[in-house]
């Protein structure tokens, strides 16, 4: 555990050392705090209107046009995200010699992938502790449904480590960033739009189970079901043994 963590930490310094990870992590900043700063508007206007006009029914709540529309960005923006920090977890290592080394070294290919895999998830961590102070602030607004808040936050963590196991693994077979990127977004976009088959017959609906976006809508609206939960961690558990599997296999090569 401790060679684990070791290669965890190493990881998670990797990416507040590089452009990459500051890029990453200003942009998220940046736009959910744009997204957050619209939605937020719009919610007051929308309250203002209804205040004072006592005839309109009273239809807003912070669940429905803040804290679901707010959390559905932030999983398109990770969408687009995950696959540039998960790029460089092993081909970077490939392409300067330092994978070598780690399969020389008296460290198991488990404990290489879970250090990886575990030093991608601080630092996906660290990117959504940044939009803490946002959903802070809906308590000053209203009182948000503090159970939805945290079922959001445990499905866009989920969502999040979904994509990056995916990045790793497409990282694992190639020495090239770029290649890696493409490869990871490409399957993830994939992966994402089978939902759309969803009330096109039985093999529609078949289809659409293996989408991640059909288990995150439950999830993110407060509803936490063991087969959604089942789904993310058999998710991310075949991919991480997937990319374990291909680094042993360069270990007898």
């Amino acid at each position: 555990m401790r060679k684990t963590l070791a290669i965890a930490g190493r990881e998670l310094r990797a990416y507040f050392v590089t452009p990459m990870g500051w890029l990453c992590l200003t942009g998220f900043v940046a736009v959910t705090g744009v997204f957050f700063a619209l939605m937020t508007t719009e919610f007051a206007s929308q309250a203002a209107r209804e205040q004072f006009n006592p005839y309109m029914p009273s239809q807003i709540n912070l669940t429905d046009w803040l804290i679901q529309p707010f959390f559905a960005n932030t999983a398109v923006i990770l969408l687009m995200l995950c696959p540039a920090l998960s790029m460089r977890l092993f081909a970077e290592d490939r392409r300067s010699g330092a994978l070598e080394l780690l399969l020389a070294s008296p460290i198991s290919s488990t404990q290489i992938v879970l250090g990886k895999y575990l030093g991608g998830l601080g630092f996906v961590a660290t990117m959504l502790a940044t939009t803490l102070p946002m959903t802070g602030a809906l308590y000053w607004l209203g009182t948000p449904d503090t159970g939805v808040i945290l079922c959001a936050y445990l499905a866009t963590f989920l969502l999040a480590a979904s994509f990056m196991a995916v990045g790793m693994l497409t990282s694992a077979f190639t020495t090239s960033q770029v290649v890696a990127l493409v490869l990871s977004f490409g399957l993830l976009l994939v992966l994402w739009v089978l939902s759309w088959t969803q009330g096109m017959g039985d093999i529609g609906d078949a289809v659409a189970a293996f989408s991640m976006l059909s288990h995150l809508e439950k999830l993110s609206k407060g509803l936490l079901h063991l087969k959604d939960a089942v789904y993310f961690l058999s998710f991310i558990g075949f991919f991480v043994f997937a990319t374990t599997q291909r680094v042993e296999a360069y270990r007898w090569r």
